[in-house]
């Protein structure tokens, strides 16, 4: 592209710009969604959850990932579903599903500051000033969980409000975070963070006493840690690939079908075009001719061409337009080493006839050959021998 040094210097400061919000977009959407900070069970990360998936599943527990969505849910009895600390909103029909799940003796145990949304009741509050360390906490409430583990250790984001339902089990009376409550024949067991549950935190006093508690005894019941809420999506995801698929198939096919239609009309005969002629050129310059010669216009004709030869001339010689015929015939003697004073008094003779309307055709047409013969033998234009040994005088 023709870009001047200005439009270049715009055109890298742009591009400077557009690069670094893209790498900006990157590196700020892998910050809010990184493996680092996933508490799922395909994260060997800190905060991630592998280590007490395969020690439970090395243990003889039923656990399996839920990839689909928790309108999938069949009968809740028997089973147990993990929520460690779900991302985003679930839909009514999701919350509708779990309460079903609940209520027909499923287990949900739900992690984190947004996780008390997917339940059948929601008395979460966050807090205003979390710390970020861990912190043991001890059993406040009595229970088989409690009994097992006295003490946990939680950096919880969030905490239960004390005076509406649920049992406390740990934290403050007050701000307990962790607490129960049942729903039908199932329960819910809701923590305001899930280290426990986590890489590095399952194995601070209490965390894997108080795990292996909620999940009962090897064998009694299904563990489905769902992983749907992380953004792994197995039969959904692979039935709207599918469809995507399918989608995109027949706009393929469209595609091919409209390029089929349009190929098939170039295979009948085609029309093809004339072949260009000398003979337009030719009928152009006679018009041109007989207008000027109708307007009594050699004059005319002889001031274009000499203005022609002059900046020809002048231009290949390094020298102003303006310069006279004299000066003229010094450089050219000095640039080709010849005297030829037929160009200028042509020369001359074209400069006092430019206003002159009595100039005749003779006269124009002898200065016009001068000047042109002058020209070719300077080689300040280009004729091709063929073309010129083929002219005839008309």
């Amino acid at each position: 592209m023709q870009l001047t040094a200005g439009d270049r210097k715009i055109l890298g400061i742009t591009g400077g710009i557009f690069v670094a919000m893209v790498l900006w977009a990157v590196l700020a959407n892998r910050g809010a969604n990184s493996e680092e900070n996933l508490p799922s069970i395909y994260s060997t990360a800190s905060r991630g959850t592998k280590a007490a998936f395969l020690l439970l599943k090395q243990a003889g527990y039923r656990t399996n990932p839920w990839e689909q969505s928790l309108t999938a849910l069949a009968g809740g009895e028997g089973k147990i579903l993990i929520l460690a600390e779900p991302m985003g909103y679930p839909e009514k029909d999701e919350r509708s599903a779990l309460e079903t799940f609940l209520k027909d003796g499923g287990v949900v145990l739900a992690t984190g500051r947004f996780s008390g949304f997917f339940l059948p009741q929601n008395d979460a509050e966050l807090d205003s000033f979390p710390v970020p360390t861990w912190k043991p906490y001890s059993a406040i409430g009595i229970s088989s969980v409690t009994r097992a583990a006295p003490e946990i250790s939680l950096a919880p984001y969030a905490h239960w409000l004390a005076s509406k339902s649920g049992v406390p089990l740990y934290g403050d009376p007050q701000k307990p975070v962790v607490i129960e409550y049942e729903v039908g024949k199932g329960r819910v067991l809701w923590m305001g963070a899930s280290t426990p549950l986590t890489n590095a935190g399952v194995k601070q006093t209490g965390n894997l006493e108080f795990l292996l508690a909620v999940v009962g005894a090897p064998g009694e019941k299904e563990i489905l840690w769902d992983e749907f809420v992380h953004g792994y999506e197995g039969a959904t995801r692979g039935q709207a690939w599918n469809g995507m698929l399918g989608w995109i198939a027949l706009q393929l096919c469209l595609c091919a079908i409209a390029v089929l239609l349009a190929f098939s009309r170039r295979s009948a005969p085609t029309w093809t075009p004339a072949a260009e002629v000398r003979l337009s050129p030719l009928e152009f310059v006679r018009t041109l001719g007989n207008l000027y010669e109708h307007a009594n216009a050699a004059g005319v004709a002889v001031e274009v061409y000499g203005e022609r030869f002059r900046y020809l001339l002048t231009r290949r010689l390094g020298l102003p337009v303006t310069t006279s015929v004299e000066e003229l015939e010094v450089a050219t003697r000095r640039r080709w080493g010849q005297q030829d004073k037929g160009f200028a008094d042509a020369l001359r003779e074209s400069d006092s006839l430019r206003y002159d309307p009595n100039v005749s055709p003779k006269q124009a047409l002898k200065i016009i050959q001068t000047l042109t013969k002058c020209a070719e033998r300077w080689q300040l234009i280009a004729t091709p021998r063929k073309e010129k040994a083929s002219w005839k005088p008309s």
